[in-house]
């Protein structure tokens, strides 16, 4: 798609959004920002997540404290941190004044004081767009979708953007579906509230999610 020439702002951040479309840089190094809208999208049915034994047995060992909005800018330098991303300092910047605007969210993971991993996105109505997760632990970003997954249902939201299927969110149960089924997914979350907030739930909370066990 053709870059993005003029200066984005929060505002037009959140519009794209709404319109379906969602912000990436071609590395850390490039300041050009430019606007996807892929023909098929991930999503991850709330009703859907799937948790394997290992998963369950991990969230049962209670290892790791889960917090929401304690670290945001923390989460997104931990997804930046790899040898490529699109994550460049603009988007930081946006996403986070959309934090410090209550539109950005963030769930970490905790092994002591160590921030071991994380997830962070972005809400409008009723849907969640998730950006990118991280773990400097293994299943960090596994547990913390668990959570966020019970957090967005507890809260009545209805649609989980993951923007594209990987093989790790596949597993987990995300699926693709077309464009436009996305967009009438879409239409149907943003005419509906939901409010992203703490408490973050207590491990046996979570475990709702057994029942999508295999």
């Amino acid at each position: 798609m053709p870059r993005d020439t003029a200066p984005i702002t929060p505002e037009n951040l959140l519009m794209a959004y709404a319109s379906g479309v969602f912000p990436m840089a071609e590395s850390r190094a490039d300041p050009d920002i430019f606007w996807v809208d892929p023909e098929r999208r991930g999503v991850m049915p709330l009703d859907g997540f799937r948790m394997s034994r290992s998963l369950a047995k991990l969230i049962r060992q209670n290892r790791f404290i889960v917090t929401l909005n304690e670290e945001f800018d923390g989460v997104v330098a931990g997804c930046a941190d790899r040898a490529e991303t699109w994550i460049n300092p603009e988007i930081m910047a946006l996403y986070s004044t959309l934090h410090e605007t209550g539109f950005a969210h963030s769930l970490e993971i905790w092994d002591g004081d160590t921030l071991a991993g994380g997830v962070y996105g972005v809400t409008l109505g009723a849907a969640f767009f998730g950006e990118s997760m991280f773990s400097r632990r293994r299943n960090a970003s596994k547990v913390a979708l668990a959570y966020l997954v019970t957090l967005l249902n507890a809260h009545g939201f209805k649609l989980f953007d993951t923007q594209f299927l990987t093989e790790h969110l596949a597993s987990l149960g995300a699926i693709e579906i077309s464009r436009g089924q996305y967009h009438i997914r879409l239409k149907d979350a943003l005419s509906k509230k939901a409010k992203l907030t703490g408490p973050v739930p207590q491990f046996p909370a979570v475990m709702h999610l057994r029942s999508q066990t295999s």
